[in-house]
């Protein structure tokens, strides 16, 4: 599948820049033409030697050799990807922003290829809101961002920020171009992020749920030929690619009628929104004041989306619903799958490192209606809404 692509591979100045060289060899042994490029600091870490011979291609790291001019437009439109790994949050922002003062960012911005970023940092680094930003903006123009890993750092924390490794990075790339149209055709519905229930104008109830998993879902989807309606609750990410028909709401009421106008014309309807139980009985018209030492606050019942929609649910139509659980997990699923009339569930606990809320990484187990359980290793919520995908289309595509 990667035989014959050729692939401009960008060395930042991280200390997993000692994994290139075993990323380059991977990629000539998937069949792929490797020029490498590198920044200044990325020497430090790893010899330019190396890689020129890995790559049998003189390593490109300034925009001029003392002798001749290396043409940066010319290597972005040689290359059909432009893989950055590791790329660190230099790097990043500079890119972001159009900082074109190496030649890794100048072969950027006058690349016509599709671009893929594969970050590498100290987890503060990696959390830190100006490293979210610019990623965001990177999204925002198109280009890819491979997710990172979670593990051990060089700094000795341990937490997200790892750089993936070489073999994952390969298959992101292999991906790309083996990408499947399995879904064309077919209608997807799908939820995701939180619901706030109002208590006054300023305050509500909600919780932790980033919408990162809902999204994969979504892109996932998209790219694999369905058209995607995704009704989205309050988040702070962009999602990378161009949805069909997306509904951003707020209250849990707000995105069972934004679901239910979509349902009975959807093939598949995918439940990944964390939908809150409960809501305040009254909502204030004013911003509640402090006053006296305990406040009262009566809760009523949401509407419960999977039920609701489960009722309605055609033979023809597949439901997937998803469970977070604490305790007893399997045994929960399982109630939740049957009560809610869903063909599989996806189980996934809070108490297993990297998975659930806020991570970029998930662990999951999915659950089918005849009781059978399929578990699969921590990987990316990316590499996760693949998985389920892909187990939809082996049992109901």
């Amino acid at each position: 599948m990667l035989q014959g692509k050729k692939i401009l591979l960008g060395i930042t100045g991280s200390i997993a820049a000692y994994k290139s060289a075993l990323l380059c060899r991977l990629l000539i042994k998937e069949g792929c033409e490797v020029k490498v490029v590198m920044t200044h600091d990325a020497k430090g870490f790893i010899s330019p030697l190396t890689l020129s011979t890995l790559s049998t291609h003189p390593v490109v790291d300034n925009i001029s050799d003392g002798q001749s001019w290396n043409n940066h437009v010319e290597l972005g439109l040689w290359a059909d990807v432009m893989l950055v790994a590791p790329a660190t949050a230099n790097t990043i922002a500079k890119m972001a922003n159009g900082i074109s003062d190496n030649m890794l960012v100048a072969i950027y911005l006058s690349a016509k290829c599709p671009v893929m970023i594969a970050p590498a940092m100290d987890l503060d680094m990696w959390k830190h809101p100006s490293t979210k930003n610019n990623l965001n903006l990177m999204t925002s123009y198109g280009n890819a961002i491979i997710p990172v890993g979670h593990g051990f750092l060089a700094s000795g924390l341990e937490g997200e920020g790892r750089m993936a490794e070489p073999e994952d990075i390969v298959s992101y790339v292999a991906s790309h171009f083996n990408q499947k149209q399995d879904l064309q055709g077919k209608k997807v519905l799908i939820t995701a992020g939180p619901t706030y229930e109002a208590l006054d104008p300023v305050r509500f109830i909600g919780n932790r749920s980033s919408g990162k998993m809902g999204i994969a879902l979504a892109e996932e989807c998209k790219e694999r030929g369905a058209n995607v309606t995704l009704v989205l609750g309050p988040v702070s990410l962009k999602v990378s690619l161009d949805i069909d028909n997306m509904i951003k709401v707020q209250s849990a009421q707000e995105m069972y009628e934004a679901a239910l106008a979509h349902f009975d014309s959807s093939d598949v309807i995918i439940l990944a929104a964390a939908v809150a139980d409960y809501k305040p009985a009254t909502i204030s018209d004013k911003k509640i004041k402090k006053s006296g030492e305990n406040m009262q606050i009566e809760l009523v019942k949401t509407v419960d989306i999977a039920a609701t929609l489960g009722a309605k649910k055609s033979q023809k139509q597949v439901m997937v619903g998803f469970a977070l659980e604490t305790n007893d997990e399997i045994s929960n699923a399982k109630q939740k799958l049957h009560k809610k009339n869903l063909d599989f569930i996806v189980l996934n606990s809070l108490k297993d490192n990297g998975a659930g809320f806020q991570h970029d990484t998930n662990k999951i187990t999915i659950v089918d209606k005849n009781g059978q359980e399929t578990p699969f290793n921590l990987k990316s919520k990316s590499a996760v809404a693949k998985d389920i995908i892909d187990f939809y289309v082996s049992n109901f595509g």
